[in-house]
Protein backbone atom coordinates (compact mmCIF):
# COMPACT_ATOMS: atom_id res chain seq x y z
CA UNK A 1 0.00 0.00 0.00
CA UNK A 2 1.64 3.57 -0.80
CA UNK A 3 1.29 5.71 2.52
CA UNK A 4 0.89 8.83 0.11
CA UNK A 5 -0.61 9.02 -2.91
CA UNK A 6 -1.21 12.26 -5.24
CA UNK A 7 -5.05 13.28 -5.01
CA UNK A 8 -4.74 12.12 -8.60
CA UNK A 9 -4.09 8.53 -7.88
CA UNK A 10 -7.55 8.75 -5.76
CA UNK A 11 -9.28 10.35 -8.18
CA UNK A 12 -8.30 8.13 -10.90
CA UNK A 13 -9.37 5.29 -8.65
CA UNK A 14 -12.57 6.18 -7.71
CA UNK A 15 -13.59 7.70 -11.12
CA UNK A 16 -15.24 4.26 -12.21
CA UNK A 17 -18.42 3.54 -10.93
CA UNK A 18 -17.67 -0.44 -9.68
CA UNK A 19 -14.55 0.44 -8.12
CA UNK A 20 -16.64 3.31 -5.94
CA UNK A 21 -19.09 1.00 -5.43
CA UNK A 22 -16.43 -1.37 -3.84
CA UNK A 23 -14.49 0.80 -1.83
CA UNK A 24 -18.52 2.33 -0.74
CA UNK A 25 -19.46 -1.25 0.48
CA UNK A 26 -16.05 -2.17 2.02
CA UNK A 27 -16.13 0.96 4.33
CA UNK A 28 -19.67 0.34 4.91
CA UNK A 29 -19.04 -3.62 5.70
CA UNK A 30 -15.80 -3.89 6.71
CA UNK A 31 -13.72 -7.01 6.03
CA UNK A 32 -15.05 -8.85 2.58
CA UNK A 33 -13.70 -11.50 0.26
CA UNK A 34 -13.53 -11.42 -3.24
CA UNK A 35 -16.01 -14.01 -3.42
CA UNK A 36 -18.38 -11.96 -1.48
CA UNK A 37 -17.56 -8.91 -3.05
CA UNK A 38 -18.16 -10.67 -6.91
CA UNK A 39 -22.00 -11.23 -5.67
CA UNK A 40 -24.57 -8.73 -6.60
CA UNK A 41 -21.86 -6.67 -8.31
CA UNK A 42 -22.78 -7.10 -11.79
CA UNK A 43 -19.54 -8.07 -13.05
CA UNK A 44 -16.87 -11.13 -13.08
CA UNK A 45 -14.93 -12.41 -10.35
CA UNK A 46 -11.97 -11.76 -12.63
CA UNK A 47 -12.62 -8.13 -13.31
CA UNK A 48 -13.71 -7.27 -9.42
CA UNK A 49 -10.14 -8.91 -8.66
CA UNK A 50 -8.73 -6.30 -11.57
CA UNK A 51 -10.45 -3.71 -9.61
CA UNK A 52 -9.47 -4.70 -5.94
CA UNK A 53 -5.74 -4.15 -7.62
CA UNK A 54 -6.17 -0.85 -8.72
CA UNK A 55 -7.95 0.58 -5.55
CA UNK A 56 -4.93 -1.26 -3.56
CA UNK A 57 -2.81 0.63 -5.84
CA UNK A 58 -4.23 3.71 -5.10
CA UNK A 59 -3.44 2.83 -1.36
CA UNK A 60 -7.71 2.60 -0.59
CA UNK A 61 -7.89 -0.58 0.27
CA UNK A 62 -5.89 -3.66 1.93
CA UNK A 63 -5.48 -7.27 1.37
CA UNK A 64 -4.79 -10.21 3.65
CA UNK A 65 -4.63 -13.72 2.72
CA UNK A 66 -6.49 -16.91 4.61
CA UNK A 67 -5.87 -19.51 3.09
CA UNK A 68 -7.58 -19.86 -0.58
CA UNK A 69 -9.20 -16.86 -0.07
CA UNK A 70 -8.19 -12.90 0.27
CA UNK A 71 -10.29 -10.39 2.25
CA UNK A 72 -10.36 -7.05 1.03
CA UNK A 73 -10.89 -4.01 3.70
CA UNK A 74 -11.18 -0.49 2.77
CA UNK A 75 -8.37 2.16 3.89
CA UNK A 76 -10.23 5.60 4.31
CA UNK A 77 -7.11 7.36 5.90
CA UNK A 78 -5.81 6.92 1.63
CA UNK A 79 -8.48 9.80 0.91
CA UNK A 80 -6.50 12.19 2.67
CA UNK A 81 -4.72 13.38 -0.29
CA UNK A 82 -8.12 14.02 -1.61
CA UNK A 83 -9.60 15.57 1.20
CA UNK A 84 -6.16 18.24 1.37
CA UNK A 85 -6.65 18.97 -2.54
CA UNK A 86 -10.28 19.83 -1.98
CA UNK A 87 -9.68 21.94 1.12
CA UNK A 88 -7.45 23.95 -0.49
CA UNK A 89 -10.35 25.04 -2.67
CA UNK A 90 -12.88 25.20 -0.38
CA UNK A 91 -11.04 27.67 1.13
CA UNK A 92 -9.62 29.55 -2.01
CA UNK A 93 -13.05 29.97 -3.28
CA UNK A 94 -14.20 31.20 0.01
CA UNK A 95 -11.67 33.70 0.16
CA UNK A 96 -12.46 35.09 -3.24
CA UNK A 97 -16.32 34.82 -2.23
CA UNK A 98 -15.53 37.25 1.16
CA UNK A 99 -13.34 39.22 -1.36
CA UNK A 100 -16.09 40.08 -3.89
CA UNK A 101 -18.68 40.70 -0.85
CA UNK A 102 -16.72 43.05 0.67
CA UNK A 103 -15.88 45.10 -2.81
CA UNK A 104 -19.76 44.78 -3.20
CA UNK A 105 -20.65 46.61 -0.17
CA UNK A 106 -18.39 49.43 -1.07
CA UNK A 107 -19.23 50.06 -4.14
CA UNK A 108 -23.18 50.29 -2.39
Amino acid sequence: MNLRTSPDDVLKALADPTRRALFERLSREGELTVHRLTEHSGVSQPAVSKHLGQLRDAGLVRDRRAGRETHYSACPQALAPLMDWMQFYANFWSDRINRLENLLDRMD
